[in-house]
């Protein structure tokens, strides 16, 4: 008498019964065989790259080139970074001198590139109230005038001229003198009168 493994008498079994045996220990043997196959063709085929981190790009901080003149230690022309100030760049060109009136200067004011800042001795903002404004050969800078400096410009009282001061304090230094004209009460024809005696 045949038996299989589990003891079971084969002959016992009808065909129909032999046949689904055959068909199960079949199946079986598929499912042993091929699944382990099947699923590490799956995973090798889905396996996802390992993704490196991009390394962060060096960015290079702008720099704004100015000249520091007038009563300062070291004038000559600095490099700072976007977002400094006026005192920023009288600290590197050495720091005022004893003479120095930084009472005139807006110390606060962001600076812009190409600027020019001129510390003034002390006396020189009062000598120019006294006269009637900078002269052509020293125009007075808008990034650094004081209200009593402005106030002595030409056609610029002193209601405008903290006007120029509020203006400059919200949007930061001028870079032209057309700028003027988004100053409330300047006009085309007060920037034209004002050419050559101020700066930028």
């Amino acid at each position: 008498m045949r038996r299989d493994d589990r003891g079971v008498d084969l002959h016992a079994l009808t065909p129909a019964q032999r046949r689904l045996l055959a068909g199960v220990v079949l199946l079986c043997g598929l499912l042993v065989i091929g699944v382990p196959r099947l699923v590490h063709r799956d995973a090798t085929r889905t396996a996802v790259p390992v993704l490196r981190p991009p390394r962060p790009a060096r960015i290079a901080s702008a720099k704004l080139v100015v000249y520091v003149s007038g009563a300062v230690r070291r004038p000559g022309l600095y490099r700072l970074s976007q977002g400094t100030r006026i005192d920023d760049a009288i600290s590197l060109a050495g720091g005022a001198t004893a003479k120095a009136d930084l009472v005139a200067v807006n110390l606060a004011a962001p600076l812009a590139d190409g600027e020019q800042i001129v510390v003034p001795l002390r006396g020189a903002a009062a000598a120019a109230t006294r006269g009637a404004g900078p002269s052509p050969t020293a125009p007075l800078d808008l990034n650094s005038a004081s209200l009593e400096q402005l106030d002595a410009l030409p056609g610029i009282g002193p209601a405008t001229a903290q006007k120029i001061l509020d203006y400059r304090q919200a949007h930061g230094a001028f870079h032209s003198l057309e700028e003027l004209d988004a100053v409330p009460g300047i006009g085309p024809a007060r920037i034209e009168q004002l050419k050559g005696l101020v700066l930028p």
